[in-house]
């Protein structure tokens, strides 16, 4: 029947896990350590690090579920995660035991034969910090090493778990405190250190990666991926190089370049590979006076993973002006290339280029084109990207594919040393740039330089086109697409490929997929009721592999300008495991396609301040609240069109006040004054109105 823990039931799990030693299993099995994370290929039954291996290619060599018997793949067992925001993670698992994690950061133990969730552990983010979390407070999985579960915090910490109890071990912060880092990324185990970085670029930060001692939590090492304040001394001879790449009072801004997601580790190289966040605030005449390659940002860089010393850079994206972090997925391989062995990495880059890269000393093998592009037109013989100047952001606006969103984003992408593919989501839209030319850093919000006040022509062009997204299986060495599989939704999660001629995706329209990894043709899919961005991931318990997979979006998962076959289902996320046989089945979803009613008030405002309100909007609000307000695709947030009178009577409460906090919704009070609400509230209604057929305001009333 199906696994579905009520928070009540949560929390007596733990009192019992922790009273009478439930997960105590463990105690029995050899802990994770580093000899058996160098040889985790060999260990078929595990999955015990993010990408299955320290080579990140989420290849598994189980073959018992094969592109025969697939067609008998059936839902095992599920658990609700009690939540409605995003899931992400890569689930682990060591020895029959699951461990994910889920929305604020919460991590689980979990039976990974039935579902019965072992413990689970709450770190109790303050709900205040969501707001420092561009895209959603999720939080793509956790690490196990020497008896431990390792994850990292929206609010910057880093804790330490013991892996048999749920209880914690050490706590530390790991970012400012009180300022605007946030952590959604996975922690990472090298040579007894847990590393770990940050996010925040469109926030006023200094991106870093730090490294701690596994057993105390003390720091080993932190290095900075962009320049200080060049009046005190360099942390480091790269950050002196850096600097003269930046021009103005970059560092006010505090540059940007967080690595946020992916962090991989070579213990043969001692070599462990970031990528870089865009540099803030987006746009280069913002940021300083004479432009420049704002080093270290968009880049890929190798550090020595016992100094955190720089070894060498590659960037992507020099002097980005478009949003094109390189945090996109890295994975490792050894390919014959021109009849060369060569040990390289690979990234499917936001800025639409695939490259294949020299991991021992950065040189660049290719980089080629694997999505729609109008920003550049290649690379030129240094490796730089030869960049169009109409694609250039200018106050007028124009229009850039790929959009902010990327070509591909944070969603794991797989390899096969089987097929010699790597098979990754990508998109093809459009993004509009226009530049505030009055910006000023904010060191509360947001820091973009996006001017949302923009009201010409290019709207009506972005609201025209129709994002459009596939699977596609990419040849890293003929750097061409073997074969594509296209979706009816513009963005789809992460990828996994078997041994058995497999490859498992989850899409945007709540479709979990499983592919021939030859050829791409479908061979099984069941619907989960809500869409999946997180990655899949295999494991074998008492002779039998299962699938499993988190099924819930995050909350800018689909695009908003895509017009037909958005994922409408809802409901709450899920971890949902499969295997030959299953028979279990998922409650319906629910589905938001009511008519928009009338709105509940009215409120006088202007024209320009309806324009001011939803540009406020844009830069505080819809990170979570989608910029038509309503966010069917996860149903984590209300839908403000559908405001009730009551709501409309505490909005200023709800958003200066806190009284929602509780529930995720942080106070703006430090950010926005009560005019800048009620010209919020007033775009809101305005597009109630819109919505709901109301072709004119009623006759205008205080309010």
């Amino acid at each position: 029947m199906p696994v579905g823990i009520t928070r009540f039931d949560q929390r007596a799990l733990l009192a019992l896990a922790v009273g009478v030693g439930i997960a105590a299993g463990c105690s029995s099995t050899r802990q994770v350590d580093d000899a058996m994370l160098r040889a985790a290929d060999g260990d078929s039954a595990n999955w015990l690090s993010h990408g299955r291996t320290y080579a990140e290619q989420r290849f598994s060599p189980l073959r018992q579920i094969d592109e025969a018997s697939v067609t008998r793949l059936g839902l095992a067992w599920w658990l609700d995660m009690g939540t409605l925001h995003g899931l992400e993670a890569t689930s682990l698992v060591k020895d029959g035991i699951l461990y994910t994690s889920s929305a604020w950061s919460v991590v689980y133990a979990i039976d990974a034969r039935e579902g019965r969730v072992l413990w689970r552990f709450d770190p109790q983010v303050p709900k205040d910090h969501g707001k420092f979390a561009c895209c959603d407070v999720v939080n793509r999985g956790v690490a196990l090493y020497h008896g431990r579960v390792y994850v990292a915090t929206i609010d910057g910490r880093l804790i330490a778990i013991d892996q048999q109890t749920g209880q914690p071990v050490w706590d530390v912060q790991t970012t400012p405190r009180g300022e605007p880092y946030a952590i959604t990324g996975a922690p990472r185990i090298a040579a007894g250190r847990v590393i770990i970085g940050n996010a925040g670029s469109e926030y006023t930060v200094r991106g870093f990666v730090s490294a701690y001692d596994a057993e105390t939590g003390s720091l080993a090492w932190r290095t900075y991926m962009v320049p200080g304040d060049p009046s005190r001394p360099f942390e480091s001879v790269a950050m002196k190089r850096a600097a003269a790449t930046w021009s103005g009072e970059w560092w006010k801004g505090g540059g940007g370049g967080s690595p946020w997601d992916p962090i991989v580790y070579d213990p043969a190289l001692d070599l462990v590979f970031v990528g870089t966040g865009n540099a803030s605030p987006w746009y280069p005449e913002l940021r300083g006076t004479t432009g420049g390659d704002n080093l270290y940002t968009a880049s890929i860089v190798a550090l020595r993973a016992s100094t955190g010393e720089q070894v060498w850079h590659y960037q992507a994206t020099p002097g980005d002006s478009w949003d094109y972090d390189a945090t996109q997925p890295i994975l490792l391989a050894d390919l014959t290339i021109e009849g060369r062995l060569r040990r390289v990495l690979m990234q499917a880059n936001k800025n639409a280029f695939f490259y294949v890269i020299d991991r021992q000393d950065g040189t660049l093998i290719s980089a080629r084109p694997f999505a729609a592009m109008n920003w550049a037109t290649g690379i030129d013989s240094a490796g730089r990207p030869i960049v169009s100047p109409a694609a250039r952001p200018t106050k007028a606006g124009t229009l850039v594919v790929p959009s902010d969103l990327g070509a591909h984003n944070w969603h794991p992408i797989s390899f096969s040393p089987v097929t010699g593919l790597v098979y990754l989501a990508a998109t093809d839209a459009p993004a509009l740039h226009t530049v505030d030319t009055d910006f000023k850093p904010d060191p509360n919000d947001q820091t973009v330089g996006f001017d949302a006040r923009y009201q010409g022509p290019l709207v009506d062009k972005l609201a025209a086109a129709r994002p459009t997204g596939r699977l596609l299986a990419w040849d890293p060495v003929a750097g061409t697409v073997r074969w594509k599989a296209e979706h009816p939704v513009a963005r789809s999660g992460g990828t996994l490929a078997t041994a058995g001629n497999l490859v498992f995706q989850g899409r945007g329209d709540g479709k979990f997929v499983a592919y021939r990894a030859t050829d791409g043709q479908v061979l099984w899919e069941f619907d989960a009721g809500v869409g999946i961005a997180a990655a899949p991931m295999t494991y074998m318990v008492d002779g039998k592999q299962y699938v499993a997979v988190l099924a819930a979006p995050p909350l800018l998962f689909t695009d908003p300008n895509v017009k037909t076959g958005p994922n409408t289902k809802t409901g709450p996320g899920r971890l949902l495991v499969f295997g030959l046989g299953g028979t279990d089945t998922l409650p319906t979803a629910v589905r938001h396609d009511t008519p928009i009613p009338p709105p509940a008030v009215t409120i006088v405002a202007s024209p320009k301040e309806i324009i001011e309100g939803g540009a406020l909007f844009s830069l505080f609000c819809d990170r979570c609240h989608s910029p038509d307000l309503n966010l069917v695709k996860s149903g984590a947030i209300p839908d403000l069109r559908r405001s009730t009178a009551a709501t409309h009577a505490a909005f200023e409460q709800i958003v200066r006040g806190g009284v929602r906090r509780a529930l995720g919704m942080p106070s703006f009070a430090s950010d926005l004054t009560s005019d800048q609400v009620r010209v919020i509230e007033a775009y809101v209604v305005d597009r109630a109105r819109m919505a709901g057929g109301v072709e004119s305001p009623a006759p205008p009333r205080a309010h």
